[in-house]
């Protein structure tokens, strides 16, 4: 059995692709419900984010599987296979586990080490298994790359820092107040990067978010969108007061915010700071503002030099998240190297405990005589020394090199022990033995 996955990126297509091929609107439970139903997959799960579509199962045929995914994702989204088949790449085995172990670190992401993607794995799994169309292969596959995720961020730098304009903005804020809760916040005007802003420090726990604009409008709806208060444009100076973080994005071509004005709303008797976001071009806030004892004003280009520092440093930690990811690669492709000798493993077992069992019976008369106590220790005896016989070539099998010598080794031992043959094991045994030559995980 193979693992295959097939899919798309941020790094293959464009965003009109990927919004046409986006699992999640339809839901992902229908999506892996849908993919279970193929004819070519006997596990298989969806992953689904606005940066990627992609599609894991386990198959015997890889290529005849990858033509019915192919199918399947133009079937499922209504497009054509000449809009999508230049943009899907294909990972199989060995590539396919270090694909999503790489997706989950946060190495494939567009922001490289951003946090949420091992969330929106975990919750592809979650649906899959929910949907009981994952097995054997796929939980060790997801479980694996859970660990490889945690790995990743607990032991390199790789998530740290802030990379965005908006999260350096809190990141700083954090950095002034220390915890967030209960703090006043001021947005002045309705830009996007404001938004944003306003959105990051609401998951903070801050307490007042008032919004202001010289459109009352476009202030309202800001304030919808991210729960605030409508403040009037005439009572920007009595809020300035008030407020103990301030967001300015308005696009004036003059400053809004003058020296004066920060000044009045930092009198004397004001212990607590005035953190300043100036995220407007041209800026909202009057430079020399900033002189002022108690005020810490940050603009765009402070906020964009931050991300940049901190891009950098994530860079420094790939080659140390690389790593880590190619030593789980390693550990994982060994055991699903050994599935491949676990019909074997089994089969030979069965074989020598049956024989075991049949030359027991066979000297049953002369066993008669001893007490249980005995009879129980030979039986003890006898099943161990069959352990210690079969432990080395046992684990020797489950750990060689590739799937290669797996089958010439496997079949070397089905030939020289006669697996697949129940006639010869009854002659050897002198008594009846059923052995199935497959378990349950090789059909």
């Amino acid at each position: 059995m193979h693992l295959l996955l097939v899919g798309i990126s941020h790094r293959t297509a464009p965003v009109e692709l990927r919004e046409r091929l986006d699992f999640a609107s339809r839901g992902l439970d229908t999506a892996v419900m849908a993919l279970a139903e193929r004819r070519a997959a006997s596990e298989a799960a969806v992953v689904s984010t606005c940066n990627r579509a992609e599609m894991y199962v386990v198959c015997e045929d890889v290529e005849r599987a990858r033509e019915d995914l192919l199918a399947f994702l133009c079937e499922f989204h209504q497009v054509s296979a000449e809009d999508v088949q230049d943009h899907l790449y294909q990972r199989v085995d060995t590539d396919a586990a270090r694909h999503l172990f790489r997706v989950a670190s946060g190495l494939d992401s567009l922001v490289v080490g951003e946090p949420q993607i091992l969330g929106q794995v975990k919750d592809a799994y979650g649906v899959a298994s929910a949907k009981q169309t994952v097995g054997p292969v796929l939980n060790k596959l997801f479980h694996w790359s859970f660990g490889v995720g945690k790995r990743v961020r607990s032991e390199t730098a790789l998530a740290e820092g802030a990379v965005s304009v908006s999260f350096a903005a809190v990141s700083l804020a954090r950095k002034i107040f220390g915890n967030l809760a209960g703090r006043s916040v001021l947005v002045v005007g309705a830009g996007e990067m404001g938004k944003l802003t306003a959105l990051h420090l609401k998951g903070q726990g801050i307490g007042r978010l008032a919004i202001t604009s010289r459109t009352l409008a476009s202030a309202q709806q800001l304030a919808s969108v991210v729960g605030g208060e409508v403040i009037p444009w005439s009572d920007l100076a009595p809020t300035l007061v008030d407020s103990d973080i301030v967001i300015t994005a308005t696009g004036a071509a003059q400053p809004v915010l003058t020296r004066a004005m920060v000044q009045a709303a930092v009198p004397a008797s004001r212990t607590r700071p005035l953190f300043i976001i100036d995220i407007a071009v041209p800026r909202d806030v009057e430079a020399d503002a900033g002189e002022i004892e108690q005020v810490f004003l940050y603009n765009i280009d402070d906020l964009q030099a931050i991300v940049h520092d901190n891009l950098s440093k994530r860079s420094a930690e790939v080659g140390k998240a690389e790593m880590i990811v190619d030593a789980e690669v390693g550990k994982f492709s060994q055991w699903q190297r050994s599935r491949g000798a676990i019909p074997t493993v089994v089969a030979l077992r069965q074989r020598f405990e049956a024989i075991r069992r049949a030359e027991l019976e066979r000297l049953e008369p002369k066993l008669a005589a001893l007490p249980p106590e005995a009879r129980g220790r030979v039986d003890e005896i006898t099943r161990l020394i069959v352990e210690k016989l079969l432990l080395q070539p046992t684990e020797q099998l489950k750990t060689l090199p590739d799937r290669e010598t797996v089958v010439a080794y496997s079949d070397a031992l089905n030939r020289l022990f006669a697996l697949a043959d129940d006639s010869d094991a009854a002659t050897t045994a002198k008594a009846p033995v059923a052995i199935p030559d497959a378990t349950p995980e090789a059909k």
